[in-house]
């Protein structure tokens, strides 16, 4: 159920603010997020103020876990998509490559049909970017890997860590 925690580079994480920051504008939205789907917010754009930002990527994570499980039991692989609709503000919550999720929160300036149009684009986008961004990862070694390479053996004991 858990993925492990996505390694950000400052380059892809420039590239997925211009994303989000686009889509914002695009789809006349209030607020744009994208967290991975564990909960943890990857970025944001929009007037996140008094919002809780922790806890809408919490809860939206849950979403989809229990939308997830909906899914399988009439069979389906997952809901990629999912919306909701209050009297003032509506939801546009997606998948991106089985990996993040993007939420787009909107009121009556803007309409499903602009806002999902809009995200598959950005979707599209985002894809390309996560893609690339765990093909580095799995060729850089990992900040840990860095910081074990300079420990010393002295230094091992202390730490509890196995010389491998």
């Amino acid at each position: 159920m858990s993925t492990s925690s996505l390694v950000m580079f400052e380059e892809e994480f420039k590239q997925i603010t211009a994303v989000i920051d686009r889509l914002l504008k695009e789809a006349n939205a209030k607020i744009v997020f994208l967290m991975d789907k564990d909960g943890q917010l990857i970025a944001a754009s929009g007037d996140t103020g008094d919002m809780d930002t922790t806890a809408l990527a919490s809860l939206t994570a849950g979403n989809i876990a229990a939308t997830g499980g909906l899914a399988k039991l009439i069979g389906e692989k997952e809901f990629s998509i999912l919306s909701h609709e209050g009297e003032k503000d509506k939801l546009h919550i997606s998948i991106v490559g089985q990996r993040a999720i993007v939420v787009v929160i909107f009121d009556q300036r803007s309409s499903f049909g602009l806002v999902r149009l809009r995200v598959k684009k950005a979707n599209d986008e985002l894809n390309v970017i996560l893609q690339k961004l765990l093909r580095c990862v799995g060729k850089k070694p990992s900040v840990q890997e860095n910081l074990l390479a300079e420990i010393t053996d002295t230094e091992r004991p202390i730490l509890n860590i196995e010389a491998r």
